[in-house]
């Protein structure tokens, strides 16, 4: 009961006044920023939008942002009977955390997690236990090696797919934004933004979605997560464009170096990937990191070009 009315009073609130953006500068000290997460994270697009604006925005920053998204994955170390058809269970991200953070030594982390850590059942109190156990060791694990976390909630699950497990992530996302309050984490939400833009959407077109599958932003669903995350950072203006290319079409070279950023993210995720290790079948193998680190210094080199 106390659960259920804690997030009644969050979604009336969220729906008449909306919920405030915490903001803040990415810290001096910063030169790596590494994202992780599941497989959204893993796709990187709006990894590459958040890069791309911000660059554009301040090309005298001399940052490092590389994905390290595993599909599958989870923070909870959940996993649903029968996953992938019996193939192989979700990857935990306990078994592989260590070796990324001795090998990538990043100074903050972009968290993404959610979305798989319920796996698709209704609430219920020990999966909802494991999911904040394993966000909670997360944190002290960034801790561990002094670098500073950015804690995202989870994208939406889509209500007709599955109105139970909406529930859940509505649940999971409440809890999370409330560590601002209660140990004063930075906490960007996408989640509640992205209810309110699908749940406005569809009053004027009832087949409109973020996810077809319910779960996968597309661009556009990519585009609301980046947002929130470009507001975080300070980019204000951010907030009256409803798509990446809106945002970027007063800038000439914008999509040029989009391309680019991609590219680079995908060269080097590939590598840490496959450099780091998992247990995730599937995924493609990257280059040698020195390899992938050396054609990635030929793309900044392009990239500074479009910059200057």
């Amino acid at each position: 009961m106390a659960k259920s009315l804690l997030l009644f009073l969050f979604m009336l609130l969220f729906k008449l006044n909306g919920l405030a953006q915490q903001t803040s500068a990415i810290p001096e000290d910063v030169k790596r920023i590494v994202f992780l997460g599941n497989s959204i994270t893993y796709a990187g697009h709006y990894i590459s939008y958040v890069e791309t604006y911000f660059r554009l925005k301040h090309p005298e920053f001399e940052l490092e942002w590389i994905n390290v998204g595993l599909p599958s994955e989870t923070v909870s170390g959940l996993s649903e009977e029968g996953h992938a058809g019996g193939d192989f269970p979700r990857p935990d991200l306990h078994e592989r955390l260590d070796r990324v953070f001795e090998q990538l030594k990043p100074d903050l982390v972009f968290v993404n997690y959610g979305m798989n850590d319920g796996i698709y059942l209704p609430l219920d109190d020990s999966r909802f236990l494991k999911y904040k156990n394993g966000i909670n060791w997360l944190s002290s694990k960034i801790d561990s090696i002094d670098a500073k976390a950015v804690y995202v909630t989870s994208p939406i699950y889509d209500s007709k797919k599955g109105e139970a497990y909406a529930n859940v992530l509505d649940f999971y996302a409440t809890w999370l934004i409330s560590k601002r309050y209660s140990d004063q984490w930075q906490v960007v939400d996408i989640h509640w933004p992205m209810r309110k833009f699908l749940e406005d959407r569809r009053k004027a077109d009832s087949s409109f979605f973020l996810a077809e599958d319910g779960v996968h932003p597309n661009e556009v669903g990519h585009w609301l997560m980046a947002k929130e995350i470009l507001l975080f950072l300070g980019e204000t203006e951010v907030r009256d464009f409803d798509d990446f290319q809106s945002a970027i079409e007063p800038f000439s070279e914008g999509e040029a170096l989009f391309q680019l950023i991609q590219k680079r993210q995908f060269l080097l995720r590939d590598a840490w990937l496959s450099s780091t290790g998992h247990l995730r079948p599937g995924i493609k193998q990257g280059l040698p990191v020195e390899e992938a680190e050396r054609k990635a210094k030929e793309i900044e080199a392009q990239i500074q070009l479009i910059l200057k």
